[in-house]
């Protein structure tokens, strides 16, 4: 009987280091849970960036891509589109209200970017909600479901008609920003890839 406990001692060691590990810092460069909680804060401020990447696009009859690079300001932003489904090289700005886009056939204006871009180009991405999607964020006045991931981290968002995956994450400047984005709308497939996040925080 006395022999029981020394058999059971190397047993919760094991135990206990395995609980320790458990708890470790994450690697360098690793999500871990509870960052995107502690970051919260600092996310829904986040309201000027500039964002470089690139835009993929699927519907049933074609498959095309795009570079973007995105500017945004409190009250204004403008985004940049060149390439095969940008028409070469198209501007949607947008400020207070007001939203143009500016191609090789002139200058446009719409009530809405959405619109706008699906009068002139022929296809629309949801410009209205993806100052909030592209930091993880649901769009501000509409339902929404949000699924997390194991880390605490945004899945897979579902707002106003839209599927938004979030496939891979980086680090810039002590925040978590999502890197890939894939966004379904009925048949048309957008998928983003960040290739640069240069984002601006107040100290």
């Amino acid at each position: 009987m006395t022999t029981l406990p020394r058999l059971l001692i190397p047993l919760f060691v094991l135990a206990l280091l395995a609980g320790c590990a458990g708890r470790a810092p994450a690697p360098e460069g690793e999500r871990a849970a509870g960052q995107w909680q502690a970051q919260a804060g600092r996310l829904a401020e986040l309201d000027t960036w500039v964002l470089v990447g690139k835009v993929g696009l699927r519907t049933p009859e074609e498959s095309t891509s795009a570079n973007l690079d995105w500017s945004q300001h409190p009250h204004y932003y403008r985004l940049l589109i060149s390439g095969p489904f940008g028409s070469g090289r198209s501007t949607l700005e947008g400020r207070e209200g007001r939203f143009s886009l500016t191609t090789g056939e002139g200058r446009f204006e719409a009530e809405t970017p959405e619109a706008l871009m699906e009068q002139q180009l022929g296809w629309s991405l949801p410009v209205s909600a993806l100052s909030d999607w592209i930091r993880g964020l649901p769009a501000d006045n509409s339902a929404y479901r949000l699924v997390e991931d194991d880390l605490g981290f945004p899945l897979r968002l579902e707002q106003d008609g839209w599927e938004i995956e979030y496939r891979d994450w980086e680090r810039v400047v002590d925040l978590w920003l999502p890197r890939r984005l894939v966004m379904t709308y009925d048949d048309l497939r957008v998928t983003l890839v960040v290739t640069e996040w240069r984002p601006t925080l107040d100290d």
